[in-house]
C-alpha cells in the first residue's frame, strides 16, 4: 500500500491541522525546507505553544509529510512525494468547483472481501472525504471531474481490482433530484458546516498571517466534503456560494501580508 498523505482526521483548529495548513501553504514557496526555529516561531504566531508545536511536528514526520533535514541548522524538508496531494488540495481550496445540471457523474461500485475489511473501511472513509455520496453500501456517486481522485484512492489502497467505475449522465431517481441528493449526502450536516464556517469568520485573529492560516484551516475541509452539487439537486437557499465568496474575499485581503510575515521569519 502506498503512503496516503491526506490526514482526514486532523480537526480544523487543532495543532496538527494548523501545522499541516501552514506546510501546505508555504513550504513549497520556501523551496521545500524550513528551519526548526522558524517553524516553531511561526507556530507561536498561530497561538501554538512551543511544546505543542514540537509534538505536532513529530506527528507530521510520522505521517510522512515532513522529513528531518539539516541545512546548517536543524530543519524540516517537505516530502516530495506529498507534493501531488498538496497540489490537489490547492485546486479544491482555492478553486471550489460547482457542477452544472449538464455535468457527468462518476459511479463507484465495489465488492471487497471480508478478509480486506480494513481496506473497505478506508475506501468508504476516503470517498466520503472527497465528497462522494452513498447510493447504497457498495455504490457511491461523485462529480465526474473527481474520477481521477477516486482512481488515486483505489490505487493507494490497492483496491482497484475490486472496483468498477462508470461515467453517467444525470441520475433518474424515483422522486425528485433534491430528495435523492438529501438521501445520498448529509445535506443537513453540510449546511451546518457552511453556517458554522461563516459564523467563525467574526473570530479570526486580527494579524494577517494568523488570520490567513486560520481562515484556510477552517475552510479547507468544506471544498472536499461539499461536492458542489448542481442547482437541480440543491435547495434554493443553499449556502455554499456565499461561503466561498466570503472565503475568497478574506483570502485576497490577507494572503500578501501573511506571506511577508513568513518571508521575514525565514530569512
Amino acid at each position: 500500500m502506498t503512503p496516503v498523505f491526506d490526514d482526514i482526521d486532523a480537526r480544523p483548529g487543532s495543532t496538527a491541522s494548523l501545522l499541516r495548513t501552514f506546510v501546505g501553504l508555504y513550504l513549497r514557496r520556501l523551496g521545500g525546507w524550513i528551519s526548526a526555529s522558524a517553524l516553531v516561531s511561526l507556530a507561536g504566531s498561530l497561538g501554538i505553544p512551543e511544546s505543542q508545536a514540537r509534538t505536532g511536528v513529530t506527528r507530521l514526520k510520522q505521517k510522512g509529510l515532513l522529513l528531518a533535514e539539516r541545512d546548517g541548522v536543524p530543519g524540516y524538508l517537505l516530502n516530495p512525494e506529498a507534493v501531488p496531494m498538496l497540489e490537489r488540495g490547492d485546486r479544491r481550496i482555492f478553486e471550489m468547483r460547482e457542477m452544472t445540471d449538464a455535468d457527468t457523474w462518476c459511479l463507484v461500485s465495489f465488492s471487497i472481501p471480508e478478509s480486506a475489511r480494513n481496506v473497505r473501511h478506508q475506501l468508504r472513509k476516503r470517498l466520503q472525504f472527497i465528497g462522494a455520496g452513498v447510493v447504497s453500501s457498495a455504490l457511491w456517486i461523485c462529480p465526474g471531474h473527481l474520477q481521477g481522485e477516486v482512481e488515486q484512492i483505489l490505487d493507494d489502497l490497492d483496491a482497484r481490482p475490486w472496483a468498477t467505475l462508470f461515467s453517467a449522465a444525470a441520475p433518474v431517481p424515483s422522486g425528485s433530484l433534491v430528495e435523492a441528493a438529501a438521501d445520498w449526502w448529509d445535506l443537513t450536516a453540510l449546511r451546518a458546516a457552511h453556517e458554522s464556517f461563516q459564523t467563525s469568520l467574526s473570530t479570526l485573529p486580527e494579524e494577517p498571517f494568523a488570520a490567513y492560516v486560520h481562515l484556510i484551516d477552517r475552510w479547507r475541509v468544506l471544498p472536499y466534503t461539499d461536492p458542489g452539487l448542481p442547482p437541480a439537486m440543491l435547495p434554493a437557499d443553499w449556502p455554499g456560494a456565499s461561503s466561498f465568496r466570503a472565503f475568497a474575499r478574506l483570502a485576497t485581503e490577507n494572503a500578501g501580508p501573511a506571506w511577508e510575515r513568513v518571508e521575514a521569519a525565514t530569512r
